[in-house]
């Protein structure tokens, strides 16, 4: 937070001062997300809580599920920063665009640590501040609409969610996150009708960040923002922090025990569902790449929230895991389109032919997230994937299977062709002369990030049984903090 407040203060001019005071900043925080990874591993804790009036305290709490968060937004945030630093070079106001991509940087931190629903409010709210001027930085008049769409659509969820936390509080007192869920034991208190009201409340407040359908309408959209802003979007920051939100409610506010005797999962997974065959049917006839990708998050991410509605602790484990797999695999292709985009001026699926030969480091990273993206061994997206299937018949709805399958087969059909039409169509268009002579495909500041991502997709699947993979994190996650383990099959 404080070098990105203080490089509101830096001309733009200062470039060296800015990177090196952003990058070091980022550096120092990735070391101690580290550190404290491996406190919580061994079985340390950390807090900080300041009291701010009566029965509110702002609380930052440490734990395995925070962390997992936490670490994906710390690891996320330095590639992009370093390929921000490449896409951002001909565009203004640096100072600017780096000062708030750190604030919302630093609100996604927040919203990870937060150990309460006041908290979380809080940073949830900062989120959509600091984001966007960050969607409207370009100033056109798309950029201009396009951010008073987003800012509709979240000061109404965090109205809602705002609603459902006052509500909550009101009745129950100051409500932390807890494992096991914080009302856990109190339905008997309060009456069935009450508390449903306020879980729909709370999921809908946080539906909005996640993409739901139909509060999905936003994000579309908001893609008339630089690349670096929508991989910040679609990867780390706005729909993971709805998507980490929705774990939290369901596990640690409701629990999983009342939540099933309140009969809300299962609403909650067939609204998962509807999104993610809705997402990937709207993916379909999307020419414009940017928003073709955006729809395909809007169906991935909901993979997270059937994952947490599925009860079972291996439909858990697929959900939780997919936070960081659908992270690493959606920014790889967002960092693609803005390479495509910043040095080659292609922004369509139709103008692809034959760009595979101009850019073939490029297009084997966008082929690799795609395959993750499908489900296809040996990528990260298998794993969740496996999980997922494996977790809905654990729990005997095979009614999930179905959709996962078709949400496969829809996947190849709307990314297959690209990668089809990339490597082995004819070249139709005049971007084959569009770089300059002896440049390998663009800067490596864009390339590098992008193969680092692409790269981690490959190892997160080939390795996912390894000490502190994403798998064997939310694993760890699973036996702590939200449900007994039983047998997990392994792929």
């Amino acid at each position: 937070m404080v070098p990105s407040i203080l490089l509101f203060f830096l001309r733009d001019t200062r470039a060296r001062l800015r990177i090196g005071l952003y990058l070091g900043a980022e550096v120092v925080k990735l070391i101690l997300v580290i550190i404290m990874l491996l406190g919580i591993y061994a079985g340390e804790s950390y807090e900080l809580r300041v009291a701010i009036a009566p029965g509110i305290d702002f609380l930052l709490r440490a734990n395995a599920l925070a962390m997992l968060f936490l670490g994906l937004s710390a690891g996320l945030w330095l590639v992009t920063t370093i390929y921000a630093i490449g896409y951002m070079r001909n565009l203004p106001h640096h100072s600017r665009f780096y000062g708030f991509f750190g604030l919302s940087v630093t609100s996604t931190a927040g919203l990870a640590l937060a150990g309460n629903l006041f908290t979380f409010y809080f940073f949830y709210e900062t989120l959509t501040l600091a984001t966007y001027p960050l969607v409207v930085h370009r100033q056109t008049r798309e950029a201009l609409a396009a951010g008073r769409t987003y800012l509709r659509y979240a000061v109404t969820g965090g109205a809602v969610l705002l609603l459902g936390i006052v509500w909550l509080q009101a009745l129950v007192g100051p409500v932390e996150f807890t494992e096991g869920g914080a009302l856990a034991g109190l339905q008997a208190e309060y009456s069935a009708t009450t508390l449903i009201a306020m879980f729909v409340l709370l999921i809908a407040g946080l539906g909005v960040k996640t993409a739901l359908f139909p509060l999905h309408g936003w994000l579309p959209v908001a893609m008339v923002a630089p690349a670096p802003v929508s991989a910040l979007v679609h990867a780390v920051a706005v729909v993971k922090a709805g998507a980490f939100g929705v774990v939290r409610v369901v596990y640690e506010i409701f629990g999983i025990a009342l939540a099933q005797e309140l009969s809300v999962l299962l609403p909650l997974s067939i609204v998962a569902a509807t999104t993610i065959i809705y997402g990937s049917l709207r993916a379909l006839v999307q020419d414009d790449l940017k928003r073709r990708l955006a729809y395909s998050t809007v169906s991935q991410l909901s993979y997270i929230t059937l994952g947490v509605a599925i009860v079972g602790s291996v439909a858990t484990i697929g959900g939780i895991v997919h936070l960081v797999h659908q992270g690493i695999m959606k920014i790889t292709l967002f960092f693609c389109a803005g390479i495509l985009a910043d040095t080659l001026g292609i922004t369509h699926v139709s103008q692809m032919n034959g760009v595979a030969r101009r850019m073939p480091a490029t297009m084997v990273a966008f082929s690799i997230a795609v395959a993750g993206m499908i489900g296809l061994p040996p990528f990260a997206g298998f794993i969740s994937k496996w999980y997922l299937g494996m977790g809905a018949v654990e729990a005997g709805q095979t009614w999930v299977m179905v959709v996962l399958i078709a949400s496969t087969l829809l996947n190849m059909a709307y990314f297959l062709p690209i990668v089809y039409a990339a490597w082995f169509r004819t070249p139709d268009g005049p971007f084959i002369d569009k770089i300059a002579p002896g440049r390998f495909e663009t800067s490596w500041l864009l390339l590098l990030p992008t193969l680092t991502t692409a790269l981690l997709t490959l190892i997160f699947g080939l390795f996912a049984s390894a000490a502190f993979s994403p798998l064997q994190w939310s694993e760890l996650i699973a036996a702590r903090e939200l449900v007994s383990l039983p047998q997990v099959v392994t792929p």
